[in-house]
């Protein structure tokens, strides 16, 4: 019994180079719309008998949940022993309550439609900001990776003489998990509020580090505005010009090009395909997705 990797659309190189790794055979899924808009779906390799993966980018998911699903239940219907998806940006994440009364917690809907239709998921630092684990919301095994060793290493090859900044206090655990693996300092900006609309951002011990190259890590780059209000700060501070590094390259809106105005570096990972990627998570989704399938325990 062996794996057929599947990609979405958007997906293609990732899904080779997973495949690659695991020796195991790519197969061809044609994903395309009728003139009216609706989605068809076609495996050209057929699965029976085989363990499938379908790859996914969900960075603009309305455009491809149904794709997904669609291409989930046809494998199945084709005999597939299991279908496991990897997406390594989990979409639908953000709406994680219910702030006003009436909304929808998508997170868990998405996760119930997922969890229903696929036997097993990774996925890379999914936004996991009122949760513990996915193992709240997804009843399917899934394990959710975490980026920081591999930005780390990169780190420690393309940038030396890194300083890695947290823009504000939330950002501390993550920017020092890089930090450690990179064994390089790490600095989070510090906010003082005044009043509803005077905040105080300052730069903490400045001068220290005048000789180092600012570095701003964050999980998701979706608007870049916290990015693009840090370097304003950096820079107002006399540091050397930063370079802003994301593991998910969402760019909502003008967002890529409004950082790239500030004359800064930007290097995301290939969580999302985008020009801007340079850390390869390839090595790190395929140890992820060995480890869960070996374990075959739970939710990690």
């Amino acid at each position: 019994m062996g794996f057929i990797y599947y990609a979405l659309p958007g997906a293609e190189e990732l899904a080779e180079n997973l495949a690659r790794r695991a020796d195991a055979k790519v197969g061809r899924l044609e994903v395309r719309h009728f003139p009216d808009g609706e989605i068809y779906v076609r495996a050209h390799t057929l699965c029976a008998g085989h363990r499938a993966v379908l790859v996914a980018d969900l960075a603009r998911p309305d455009h491809t949940v149904l794709a997904l699903i669609f291409a989930a239940d046809l494998l199945h219907d084709l005999g597939a022993e299991d279908i496991g998806l990897v997406a390594p940006y989990l979409a639908y994440m953000r709406q994680d309550k219910r702030f006003r009364e009436g909304e929808a917690v998508t997170s868990a809907s998405f996760a119930k439609l997922v969890s229903t239709a696929l036997d097993w998921m990774v996925t890379v630092d999914p936004h996991l900001h009122r949760r513990k684990s996915l193992s709240e919301i997804y009843s399917i095994p899934a394990s959710a990776l975490h980026a920081a060793p591999v930005i780390g290493e990169w780190m420690a090859h393309n940038v030396p003489d890194a300083l890695l900044v947290g823009p504000d206090g939330e950002s501390e655990q993550w920017v020092k998990a890089v930090a450690e693996v990179a064994d390089m300092p790490f600095i989070v900006l510090r906010k003082v509020r005044h009043g509803d609309r005077d905040v105080e951002v300052s730069v903490p011990q400045a001068d220290q580090w005048h000789d180092r190259t600012p570095v701003l890590v964050d999980d998701i780059i979706s608007t870049a505005r916290t990015m693009i209000e840090t370097v304003f700060h950096l820079k107002n501070a006399g540091m050397k010009p930063p370079i802003c590094i994301g593991v998910h390259a969402i760019f909502a809106g003008d967002g890529y090009e409004a950082l790239k105005n500030r004359g800064v570096r930007i290097v995301t990972c290939n969580a999302v395909p985008h020009p801007t990627n340079a850390i390869d998570l390839t090595g790190l989704i395929a140890s992820g997705i060995q480890t869960l399938l070996s374990t075959k325990q739970g939710v990690l």
